[in-house]
């Protein structure tokens, strides 16, 4: 096989050191010399040295948790780092250790047979590291809410199904007042309730009648909605954080914001997962493979197996699957709803709703790579019903022609279609 990297270093990192083995090719014969260093910056650093003094620019290293980082940190101002997918470079079992898997991760390496994982640039990073813990504050927040829910529903207080938002003001206020009285006034309960809920007082009385909340359950909820308003809070400070760090990208997102569906929380998640320099990927088509939104290749023998989508994508799949449920319910900009209602007829809702966020994709890398605002090119078929249908009828009053003129049945001359 073709030697593609002459002179480059694979290493195998750990927590608190790495296995560096450098490889010199000479011919065809490569020559081989390891070295072990620390995780530690200094040790870092004199790794980044030996390399520059061996005349080696090109490293690659396997994406073991977050072990690579500070590696990656120190030296990707100097040095050409691929971040090697563990899938791509694992070793045979029963024939592996520490020095055996820098050497087979350079040899793959060497051979360029290991394609790199795409990594972002520094600010992109950064904000990344935000968005990422704005993902798991909503989770969490999710969470305690789900468990203040079910507080009151194992004290027998079914006021859940009465109201649509648990977290109303009218629920809020009656939940507010449950846990801090010993004493339960229906009067007085039906006075919090505000606006259309009023009409529905009695069976919010009922829903609570005769419940059974003991003190230590109250203070467990007055826990709970502690820890959730702290969350809140918490969340509101973060999102402060990152109007300051996206600054930079307020064009970028005012242009993702003219999709249908986009709102500015989702165009930031989605510019802090894939950045704005589409030349990380070669098409729309790669893009979307590394988001785990096309179906997988898996055949053998003429038989194919499991062709669902991969797991990749861990934080961008959730944000795109939002945006396109946001965007099939759109009745201003319906293009996306319109394509959600034929496929979800041939293929189901879910394979259609994953379409929808994979077309999405597809017209943000356009977007990214042109500079335009949204605008599909087959966006006049949904805006112009009527104009494509006489478009339809015309088209096959031609074809009719052509097929009775091929059968014999009339002459070319004998029709004109305008």
């Amino acid at each position: 096989m073709k030697v593609v990297y002459p002179i480059c270093c694979g290493v195998d990192v750990h927590k608190t050191f790495l296995v560096a083995t450098l490889i010199t090719s000479q011919g065809i014969t490569p020559y081989y010399s390891k070295k072990r260093f620390s995780t530690f910056n200094n040790s870092i650093l004199q790794f980044k040295q030996w390399l520059i003094d061996n005349n080696c620019y090109d490293v690659c290293m396997e994406s073991t948790g977050k072990y690579w980082v500070p590696v990656y940190n120190l030296l990707e101002d100097t040095i050409r780092i691929t971040i090697a997918n563990p899938k791509w470079v694992k070793a045979v079992k029963g024939n592996k250790d520490d020095k055996k898997d820098s050497k087979w991760i350079g040899d793959l390496f060497r051979l360029g047979l290991v394609p790199g994982s795409f990594i972002p640039d520094k600010p992109i990073r950064i904000l990344r590291e935000y968005t990422r813990y704005r993902s798991k504050l909503v989770s969490c927040r999710s969470s305690e809410k789900n468990r203040f829910q079910n507080a009151f529903t194992v004290c027998n207080v079914a006021i859940d199904a009465v109201v649509s938002d648990m977290f109303g003001k009218s629920a809020t206020s009656i939940t507010d007042y449950l846990i801090s009285s010993d004493t339960f006034d229906p009067e007085y309960c039906t006075s919090l309730l505000q606006k259309s809920l009023k009409k529905k007082a009695d069976t919010v009385v009922e829903s609570i009648e005769g419940y059974q909340m003991t003190q230590a359950q109250k203070e467990r909820m007055l826990m709970v909605r502690s820890h959730l308003d702290y969350v809140a809070n918490s969340i509101a400070e973060l999102d402060e954080r990152l109007d300051k760090l996206v600054e930079p990208y307020e064009d970028v997102i005012n242009l993702l914001c003219t999709i249908p569906g986009v709102n500015r929380a989702s165009a930031i998640t989605i510019i802090s997962e894939i950045g704005t320099d589409m030349s990380q990927f070669t098409n729309s088509k790669r893009l979307c493979c590394w988001a785990g939104l096309t179906p997988g290749n898996n055949e053998s023998a003429g038989k194919k197996k499991s062709v669902r989508i991969t797991r990749a994508g861990v934080y961008l799949k959730p944000a795109l699957v939002q945006v396109a449920h946001a965007a099939v319910k759109s009745d201003k900009a319906p293009y996306y709803k319109i394509k959600y209602e034929r496929i979800s007829k041939r293929r189901g809702k879910k394979r259609a709703i994953i379409a929808i966020a994979r077309m999405i994709l597809t017209a943000i890398y356009n977007m990214f790579v042109t500079g335009e605002v949204w605008n599909p090119s087959d966006l006049y078929k949904i805006d112009m019903p009527h104009e494509m249908v006489e478009k339809q009828k015309l088209k096959a009053v031609k074809q009719a022609a052509k097929l009775l003129i091929s059968l014999g049945l009339i002459k070319e001359g004998d029709i004109s279609v305008a």
